[in-house]
């Protein structure tokens, strides 16, 4: 059997500009890209148009003279192509935005070396050299590290260099050296050739040409290497954010905030007052019985991302998923001055949130679904347990209460019951209006299945 040979490596190329894009492109690098390039352009625009009216005064201050308003027709066509520029601009490789950045450098370039059709100065072609107008492209390449590619950063140090190399060339070969001067030049300073030539109007000081563009090069590689490593941090934090997120798809906020902040946040065990809740589906093992698997599936997607949504609203830990249940803290990893609180108005919208669900099925000839809700405020162990796998743990009598309430639900026939401990704390926290505990009903002295003594709540 013969073996194919594997084709060459492509070659980058920089005078072609190709983006950075990672090799793994997620919704989250891809956001990130869309939004630096946006913020960049339109950032390396309003940069151009300052530098634009800036320059154009500045004309008109050196050179008081009707002539000068060519130049300003230049000025004004390169703030137009930024505005281009900028629409066309994308995440990727576009041709147009290439093609507008060429043309950018282009009609600079034809600024600079011909000489200003208006003005009635006459003077030899090359003395346009003399102005040192190769400094403006330094504007563009400092707007192009706001929002290009290293690669295009280079790519604009290039085109530039060939530009004005090409502009060099194109002036020796056609225009005409005005007779006289450059003799005249040479006489006034015999014995000192350095000067006259440097003093010479017809001359194009091609050394001094070459150390532009060189110099230019220089700047642009470096340039383009900074936005490299630049570029580089964008993407690694692009990449935190996405480990972030998913991370939160299965920790609550809470807990992923703590393990982005510090290195050891959750390793001090300690006993803290926090509130607990349970809530599961009522008759869920009868109701899946006969029904397809994948539609209980769906359900219990929808149940749960319906209840996590509201525990995460309510400034909540989500601890665990229960099959059709699940249980949330509220104090978790640091408590608050309103746990008890936000654990009861967590309940209660999840109580008005089964009745918006309920009545969607209904219309659509599904079953209502019934859950039951159990809350308790007490003393909880809070700390990480495990070696290498390690799990944030919420241990203690509170959480044996919560549970137990929850299925007490079942006994009273309501959605909701706490404890006389989670309203009181309710109280304590002052929270203006006390809303959340409106409609509650009290049944003291009640005994609760695995809880030795017996205690008062209150029922929804």
């Amino acid at each position: 059997m013969t073996e194919t040979a594997a084709p060459p490596p492509r070659r980058e190329r920089f005078f072609f500009s190709k983006p950075d894009v990672p090799e793994e492109m997620n919704e989250y690098t891809q956001a990130v890209l869309e939004n630096h390039k946006r913020e960049g352009l339109e950032l390396a625009v309003r940069a151009r148009w300052v530098a634009m009216v800036i320059i154009a005064v500045f004309l008109a201050f050196i050179n008081p003279t009707w002539e000068v308003l060519y130049y300003h027709f230049i000025l004004a066509l390169i703030a137009a192509n930024g505005w281009l520029i900028w629409r066309a601009g994308r995440v990727g490789q576009s041709r147009v935005e290439l093609l507008l950045l060429f043309l950018d450098l282009l009609i600079m370039t034809l600024g600079m070396v011909i000489p200003n059709p208006f003005s009635d100065d006459v003077r030899p072609a090359a003395m346009q050299y003399r102005f040192d107008n190769f400094q403006y492209f330094f504007i563009i390449l400092a707007g192009g590290t706001l929002a290009y590619s290293w690669r295009t950063v280079i790519a604009i140090g290039t085109w530039t260099a060939g530009m004005w190399i090409m502009g060099v060339i194109g002036l020796w070969w056609f225009s005409s050296p005005i007779p006289g001067l450059s003799e005249k030049a040479a006489a006034a300073f015999a014995g000192y050739p350095d000067v006259a030539e440097f003093l010479n109007p017809n001359s194009l000081m091609v050394s001094l040409r070459i150390q532009e563009v060189v110099v230019f090069l220089l700047v642009a590689v470096t340039l383009g290497f900074s936005v490299r490593r630049f570029n580089r941090l964008l993407m690694n934090n692009a990449s935190l954010e996405r480990e972030r997120a998913n991370l939160s798809r299965y920790f609550s906020p809470n807990v992923v905030d703590q393990l982005s902040q510090n290195d050891e946040p959750l390793k001090q065990v300690r006993n803290e007052n926090i509130a607990v809740l349970f809530i599961d589906i009522v008759g869920f093992t009868k109701f899946a019985a006969d029904r397809d698997p994948y539609a209980v599936i769906e359900l219990l997607r929808g149940f749960h991302s319906r209840m996590e949504a509201e525990v995460f609203r309510h400034n909540g830990t989500l601890d665990k998923y229960l099959g059709d249940g699940l249980m949330a803290t509220f104090g978790t990893p640091i408590s608050g001055d309103r746990d008890a609180s936000n654990a009861m108005a967590c309940a209660r919208s999840m109580v008005q949130v089964l009745e918006q669900w309920n009545t969607e099925r209904k219309r659509a000839g599904e079953p209502e679904i019934r859950a039951g809700i159990g809350v308790h405020f007490g003393p909880a162990l809070l700390g990480d347990i495990g070696a290498n796998r390690l799990e944030y743990a919420v241990i203690g009598n509170a959480v044996n209460v919560a549970a137990k309430l929850e299925g007490l639900t079942r006994d009273f026939g309501v959605n909701l019951v706490v404890s006389s401990d989670l309203r009181d704390q309710v109280v304590r926290e002052h929270i203006a209006g006390l809303e959340c505990l409106e409609g509650l009903e009290l049944h003291s002295d009640q005994g609760v299945r695995g809880v030795d003594q017996r205690m008062d709540v209150w029922t929804l």
